[in-house]
C-alpha cells in the first residue's frame, strides 16, 4: 500500500457540528452584529439535496469547490449523529480549466485529490461510490477533474473497469426547459469521458434560476475562493476573516441548525421517496438514516 501523501494547504473553514471539537459554541464573536439568517430557499433547498442523494444512488457525496456549502451544511446537520456522518466529503478547490496548469500546479492537484480520497488507488478500493457535486453551467469544472483523474488513473494502472463503477458526478443546474432536445452540458459531443462511465452516473438536479444564482455567485462564503493561483499560497490554510464573514456563519450555522431538525430530516425522506431512484437499496438505508438519526 502507497503511502499516504500529506493535505496541502486548503482553506480554512470552522466545523459547525456540535459533534466536532470547535462546534458552533466556539464561534461566538464571530457572528455578532449578523443580522438573523434567511432561509427561504430551504425547501428548494431540501428537495434539491434528496434528488441529490438518490441520483447518486446513496453514494458518497463529495463538494467541489464552496457553491454548494450550504447543501453540505444542511445535510451536515442532518446525518449527525448517524450512520452517514463521515460520508459528506469536500474538494475546495476552484478549477474551471487547467490552462497555463504547470507540471508543479497539475502535482498539487494531485495532492487535493488525495486529501479527498480520490487517488487512483483509494478509488480502486472504496467500499462504496462516491458522487462529485457541484453546480453546473458549462461543466468545465467536472471536465478538469475528469481529466486529471483519467490521466492519474493511466499512470497508476489501477483497474479503471472497477474505478468506472465507483465514480459518479452531480451537476446542479438552473431549471430551464424540460424538451427533449433541451442542451445539457452532459450531451455535450466534446465530452466522450462521460460515455466512458456506466449510463446514470453523470446526472443533473435542477433549481430554480435564483437561488441556484445566490449560491453559485452572490452567497457570502465563510471561505475565499481557492483557484490555482493560490493553491501554494502559504497562508491559504488561515481563516479569512471579511465583513461579509458574520452573515455568512450565521447563515451555514442555522443551515446545519435546520438539518437537525425532525421536520426538515422528514422532508428529506419525503423528497427521497417521490424519485424513481428509492427502488435502490442504497437510496433507501439513506432514509432510514435519516429517520433514526
Amino acid at each position: 500500500m502507497p503511502a499516504r501523501p500529506s493535505a496541502p494547504p486548503q482553506p480554512f473553514r470552522w466545523s459547525l457540528a456540535t459533534s466536532a471539537g470547535a462546534g458552533p459554541d466556539r464561534l461566538g464573536a464571530l457572528t455578532e452584529g449578523a443580522p438573523p439568517a434567511k432561509l427561504g430557499y430551504l425547501p428548494a433547498l431540501t428537495e434539491c439535496a434528496a434528488k441529490v442523494l438518490a441520483r447518486s444512488d446513496g453514494a458518497d457525496l463529495c463538494f467541489v469547490g464552496r457553491s454548494l456549502d450550504s447543501m453540505y451544511d444542511l445535510l451536515t446537520g442532518a446525518f449527525e449523529g448517524s450512520s452517514w456522518q463521515g460520508r459528506l466529503l469536500r474538494l475546495p478547490v476552484s478549477c474551471t480549466g487547467e490552462r497555463g496548469w504547470t507540471p508543479a500546479v497539475r502535482a498539487r492537484f494531485r495532492e487535493h485529490l488525495a486529501a479527498a480520497g480520490l487517488d487512483p488507488y483509494a478509488l480502486a478500493r472504496r467500499r462504496r461510490p462516491v458522487a462529485l457535486v457541484d453546480v453546473v453551467f458549462g461543466g468545465s469544472t467536472f471536465d478538469t477533474v475528469h481529466g486529471a483523474l483519467a490521466d492519474w488513473i493511466g499512470e497508476s494502472r489501477e483497474p479503471w473497469p472497477v474505478i468506472r463503477r465507483k465514480l459518479r458526478y452531480v451537476g446542479v443546474t438552473q431549471r430551464g426547459k424540460t424538451a427533449p432536445g433541451h442542451w445539457r452540458w452532459q450531451q455535450d459531443a466534446s465530452r466522450p469521458w462521460v460515455r466512458t462511465l456506466p449510463a446514470g452516473q453523470v446526472v443533473n438536479v435542477s433549481l430554480d434560476p435564483r437561488t441556484w444564482s445566490w449560491f453559485g455567485d452572490h452567497q457570502p462564503k465563510v471561505h475565499g475562493s481557492f483557484p490555482a493561483v493560490r493553491w501554494f499560497d502559504e497562508d491559504a490554510a488561515e481563516p479569512w476573516y471579511h465583513p461579509s464573514l458574520p452573515a455568512a456563519l450565521a447563515e451555514s450555522l442555522a443551515l446545519v441548525a435546520a438539518g437537525r431538525t425532525r421536520a426538515v430530516r422528514d422532508d428529506l425522506v419525503r423528497a427521497l421517496g417521490r424519485e424513481p431512484g428509492f427502488a435502490s437499496r442504497d437510496v433507501r438505508a439513506v432514509a432510514a438514516a435519516l429517520r433514526r438519526r
